[in-house]
C-alpha cells in the first residue's frame, strides 16, 4: 500500500513539473511574440518616417526658419530653442536634484519621514506632464512675470524631471558597497568627505545616466511648453534666456496638425533630427558610464 500511495506521489509531481514546465515556456513564447509585435510596429512607424522625411534633409531645411511656404521651411529657430531648453534644464535639474537624492539617502534619519518623502517623489515622477505645465504658467509665467520665455520653459521641465533625478541619484547611492562608507568612516573621515570622495565618484555613472534620461524625457516633451505659451512662428535665433521660443516637438506638432502633406513630410524629417538628438543623448550616458568605470578600476 505504501509502494503504491508513494507511486502516485511521485506521478502526481512529475504531472505538475510537466505542468510548470509547459506554462513556463507558454508565457516565454507569448512574451516573446507580443515584444516581437511591439518591435514591428515601433520599426514600421520609424520606416516610415525615415522614407517620407529624409529626402528633406539638407542645408535649407536646418538653417531655415518657419514659412507658409513648406520647402522653404526650416528648423533653425526651433533646434536651437531645444539645445537653449535641454542645457538649461540639465544645468538646474543636475545640482538640485542630486543635492536633494543626497539629502534623502545620507542626511534624513527619521524613516517615516524618508519614506513620505520617498512616496511623494514617487508619485510626483509619475504626474502627467500637462499638470506641471498648468503649475509653470501660474508660478513661472505669470507669479514671477517670466512670460513665455525660455527660462520659464526650462524650469517648468526642471521642475518636472526634478523627481526622476532625486529617483536616480538615491538608487545610485544605494548600490555603493557598504564596505567603502565603512572603511572611510573607520579611517576616520566625516559624513560629507565620506559622501563626497567615495561614495559619489562610484555612484556617478548612475547618477549622470539618469539626469542625461530625465532631459532626454525633457526635450521630447511639447503639452507642457504649449501650456506656458510656445509658438511655432519664431522668425529669429533666440539670443538669451529671455526671449519667446519654439522648440522640435512644439515645431512637429503644429507641422503635423496642417492639412497639406508637405508639412506632413517636414514634421517627419523634424522626427528624425530629434530621434537623433535623443539617440544622442543616450549614447553619451553610456560612454560617460563606460570611461568612469575604467576611470575607478584602473
Amino acid at each position: 500500500m505504501n509502494r503504491v500511495f508513494l507511486r502516485l506521489f511521485k506521478a502526481i509531481d512529475a504531472a505538475g513539473d510537466w505542468y510548470d514546465r509547459q506554462r513556463g515556456d507558454g508565457f516565454a513564447l507569448y512574451g516573446l511574440v507580443f515584444t516581437l509585435f511591439v518591435v514591428a510596429i515601433v520599426l514600421g512607424l520609424f520606416t516610415y518616417v525615415s522614407i517620407a522625411g529624409f529626402p528633406r534633409l539638407g542645408t535649407r531645411f536646418f538653417t531655415g526658419f518657419a514659412s507658409r511656404i513648406p520647402e522653404q521651411a526650416g528648423i533653425l529657430p526651433a533646434f536651437l530653442g531645444t539645445l537653449w531648453v535641454m542645457a538649461l534644464v540639465f544645468l538646474i535639474s543636475f545640482p538640485l536634484g542630486v543635492a536633494a537624492g543626497i539629502h534623502l539617502e545620507r542626511y534624513v534619519s527619521q524613516r517615516r519621514l524618508a519614506r513620505l518623502l520617498e512616496v511623494n517623489i514617487t508619485n510626483l515622477a509619475g504626474i502627467p506632464s500637462i499638470v506641471y505645465g498648468l503649475l509653470g504658467l501660474q508660478f513661472f509665467v505669470r507669479g514671477l512675470a517670466l512670460g513665455e520665455s525660455i527660462l520659464a520653459a526650462s524650469l517648468t521641465l526642471s521642475m518636472m524631471v526634478l523627481p526622476l533625478v532625486i529617483v536616480a541619484t538615491r538608487e545610485a547611492l544605494r548600490m555603493v558597497p557598504g564596505s567603502v562608507t565603512e572603511a572611510a568612516y573607520a579611517l576616520g573621515a566625516t559624513k560629507w568627505q565620506t559622501i563626497w570622495y567615495h561614495a559619489l565618484p562610484l555612484a556617478f555613472p548612475g547618477i549622470i545616466s539618469g539626469v542625461l534620461l530625465a532631459v532626454t524625457r525633457a526635450i521630447g516633451e511639447a503639452a507642457p511648453l504649449l501650456v506656458i505659451g510656445a509658438v511655432a512662428f519664431v522668425p529669429f535665433v533666440p539670443a538669451s534666456v529671455f526671449d519667446y521660443f519654439t522648440v522640435l516637438p512644439v515645431q512637429i506638432f503644429f507641422w503635423a496638425t496642417k492639412p497639406q502633406s508637405s508639412f506632413l513630410i517636414n514634421a517627419s524629417a523634424a522626427i528624425l533630427v530629434l530621434l537623433a538628438l535623443t539617440l544622442l543623448l543616450n549614447l553619451l550616458a553610456v560612454r560617460i558610464r563606460e570611461r568612469w568605470h575604467k576611470r575607478i578600476e584602473s
